[in-house]
């Protein structure tokens, strides 16, 4: 028997994902594209109401407060995902609150000057501000980092080989809010993940007027099926005499959303007073600035691929952190109670569909503004229990992930240094930030625990975050361990083209700015 020739047990590296029904610049009809629209704003309001619904509590406020702050998130998440779009990266990402964010959020809540006020709802009104002036100072992190193109020239030391960690532990690095909330609730969590994945995957192929319905739609119907279900639990007196946690994530009525809700309420800058500044937490804010920047870069980088685009050029990219930087200086304006970033389960939702359209995605950041400022509707929808959400991070999370790893052939992996790195990176990118959780869950503080409270706050945040960690961790060994000699083994020989704008001819249809705006802004 013949051996075997090369091209028949290897596949040849390719720099865009085959498969996608649609990319980036490719749309569907307007009907599937609003119904897809619709799709990505249900999946963005796990994280909207997540994080206000731990953290307003904690400030004082009451379901009112709660309420409009998640009001604001959506509607500021709208605006930043359409400036994003249109003119930052033009790549079809959501731009979402942050769970980077909590650790100096509470460390604000938490300073001795507010916990002292008596009055909750005054409490909650001066934290508020606090954490405004904080957003609004540590914004120009990535406004000037941005638009200086100082990240562009970092991103130079960048490989495909020193991005794989960083791009899969933005997936990876998020577990603890996949299955542990999943099992809060399993009885509506584990039949919405077997659910999803048997229509995304399994039925993928039933068609209705050639259209893949259960695949494209599989996130509203799963839902919907699902969140009936617990309606009908909740109905029927299942968590009468269930002890209270249970009750918060499984009841459909728990959420005291709607109740709360004005039928019409327009956010608006300043709406919770005048922002008040302190150095400390401006300090400590800066950190989860940093970690938003480059846990949006490994998603931008993984978007790309998912919306069958070249990766981002570097003026592109940091045109991109610009544009995200004056997103977290809306935040602060308008109170959202979070800083910005890329949605990572929206991304992996591109996947999920394969539909990477950036109109589909304007879409969705209509559907956040409007529904918005129509106070009792999106409080309708977003008094989904949290553990349905959870099932649907299961897969999407891992899919960005696995889209990190596939990085990797472009990459010499039968090479030890590149083992070495690989391996090294994806481990202390895990476990750094899992000690320091732990730490954290045990002691009630960080490891870092010394009397200058920003100190505390800069260093907890920063190795709280996965991707940070590993990007540390993978570009320092990239660039300092036999790296002249390894130029090819790093990918370097593929990846340098795609460093700028007149690298690659694909780069043009893809990340031209509209309104003919490159006439002002030449690419780089």
């Amino acid at each position: 028997m013949a051996a075997p020739k090369p091209e028949e047990i290897s596949h040849p590296p390719m720099d865009q994902l085959q498969g996608l029904e649609y990319c980036i610049d490719s749309n569907p009809s307007w009907g599937e594209a609003i119904a897809l629209g619709f799709q990505h704003y249900i999946l963005a309001l796990g994280t909207a109401v997540m994080i206000p619904s731990f953290l307003v509590p904690l400030m004082g406020g009451d379901h009112g407060d709660k309420v409009r702050v998640v009001q604001t998130l959506l509607f500021v998440e709208g605006i930043n995902t359409l400036l994003q779009t249109l003119f930052g990266t033009r790549l079809p990402t959501v731009i979402g609150g942050s769970y980077a964010f909590m650790v100096p959020i509470i460390s604000i809540i938490h300073d001795p000057s507010l916990m002292s006020i008596q009055d909750d709802h005054v409490r909650f009104l001066n934290t508020m501000r606090a954490v405004q002036g904080a957003l609004i100072v540590s914004s120009s992190i990535q406004i000037i980092l941005g638009y200086s193109q100082l990240w562009a020239i970092c991103s130079r030391f960048f490989s495909p080989l020193g991005m794989v960690p960083v791009i899969s532990l933005v997936g990876f690095g998020l577990f603890d809010r996949g299955f542990p909330l999943v099992g809060r609730c399993v009885e509506i969590g584990i039949p919405m993940l077997i659910l999803f994945i048997a229509f995304s995957q399994y039925l993928k192929n039933f068609q209705t007027r050639q259209l893949p319905i259960l695949e494209r739609f599989a996130l509203l119907i799963c839902i919907t099926v699902i969140w009936a279900y617990a309606h009908l639990l909740t109905a029927s007196g299942a968590y009468k005499h269930r002890p209270e946690l249970t009750q918060v994530n499984c009841r459909t009525d728990k959420a005291y959303l709607i109740s709360s809700a004005p039928w019409i309420k327009i956010p608006y800058p300043l709406q919770w007073g005048a922002p008040t500044f302190d150095a400390g937490h401006c300090f400590g804010m800066m950190a989860a600035v940093i970690v938003s920047l480059i846990e949006s870069t490994g998603a931008y980088k993984a978007a790309s691929r998912l919306a069958s685009a070249t990766p981002p050029p570097a003026h592109v990219l940091s045109r991109g952190i610009g544009w995200q930087g004056i997103g977290i200086l809306l935040d602060g304006m308008f109170g959202t109670l979070s800083g910005s970033t890329v949605s990572v389960e929206n991304v992996g939702l591109l996947g999920s569909t394969r539909v990477g359209s950036r109109r589909v995605i304007q879409i969705s950041a209509g559907f956040m503004i409007f529904f918005s400022m129509l106070g009792k509707f999106g409080a309708l929808f977003a008094s989904i229990p949290f553990p349905i959400f959870a099932a649907v991070y299961c897969v999407l999370f891992g899919l960005v992930a696995s889209v990190g790893l596939s990085f990797l052939q472009f990459t010499n992996m039968n090479s030890m240094r590149n083992l070495f790195i690989t391996g090294v990176a994806l481990f202390l990118g895990l476990s750094v930030p899992e000690y320091f959780r732990a730490y954290t869950a045990k002691a009630f503080h960080g490891p870092a625990h010394t009397r200058a409270g920003w100190f505390n706050d800069f260093l907890n945040t920063i190795f709280f975050s996965s991707p940070t960690v590993a990007l540390i961790v993978a570009v320092f060994l990239d660039n300092t361990l036999d790296y002249k000699d390894s130029a090819r083994d790093r990918g370097m020989t593929w990846w340098v083209r795609f460093r700028s704008f007149n690298g690659d001819s694909r780069n043009e249809e893809f990340y031209t700015l509209p309104f003919n705006l490159n006439r002002f802004f030449p690419p780089s």
